[in-house]
């Protein structure tokens, strides 16, 4: 079973909430790993992902993509004169998800960040057919980013199979406070338990949603490429 986790934002959280999810696997016996198709800048993210995954892996392997720049992948490649070949990136990915029984693909940024001038993160997902998490953090702005975030999913004609809300460090605010309750009552997807360090177990309402993807996925190889 493979998710693929966008943000709302860049900076929300979205490596750290896989590291936990994969943590939590791991423990309990189930072969995992997280996939950075695209850093930009440096590889933080990948090497993160990578210390979490399933052993005998490598950075490559995890992270296929590297460009230098610390911008979104288009610009970047435009600086470097790479071009991105998105056959790679699903290859990779495909080769990947043969070795595991779970695979959580890490988007770059948000959802409609620009890998080419005529594809985006969103694209990807789409081509890989897998539901996605929304990574939000919860401070002032997150109700309308987590809102226009699971509206564009639901036009590409994915399942957005939840939205994962982090805890930003320092005092609550009124919008900490209350983002949680009103995007429950604003959405139609499940708002789903923070992953922290001091999460001992998987939470339930994680459980049974990658229960359900797992026993909907069967998605054919052939389908993708």
């Amino acid at each position: 079973m493979s998710l693929f986790f966008t943000g709302t934002d860049t900076g929300v959280g979205k490596t750290h909430t896989i590291v936990q999810l994969l943590r939590l696997l791991r423990g309990s016996g189930v072969s995992c790993a997280g996939f950075k198709p695209i850093c930009c800048g440096d590889r933080r993210d990948a090497e993160l992902l990578l210390a979490a995954s399933e052993q005998g892996l490598t950075i490559d392997q995890i992270n296929p993509l590297w460009l230098k720049t610390p911008v979104a992948p288009l610009p970047a490649s435009l600086v470097e004169q790479v071009e991105i070949e998105i056959e790679r990136l699903l290859g990779a990915y495909l080769s990947l998800q043969r070795r595991v029984e779970h695979l959580f693909v890490e988007g770059v940024g948000g959802w409609l960040v620009p890998i080419r001038a005529d594809y985006f993160v969103s694209d990807l997902a789409v081509a890989m057919k897998l539901p996605v998490i929304v990574v939000a953090q919860n401070r002032l702005g997150c109700l309308n980013h987590t809102a226009l975030t699971v509206r564009s999913i639901a036009s590409c004609g994915l399942d957005c199979a939840g939205v994962a809300l982090n805890a930003p460090p320092g005092t609550a605010d009124v919008a900490m406070t209350t983002n949680a309750e009103i995007l429950r009552k604003i959405l139609d997807v499940p708002l789903l338990s923070e992953l922290s360090e001091k999460t001992n177990e998987m939470p339930t309402d994680w459980r049974l949603m990658i229960d359900c993807f797992r026993a909907a996925r069967n998605v054919a190889i052939t389908d993708i490429l």
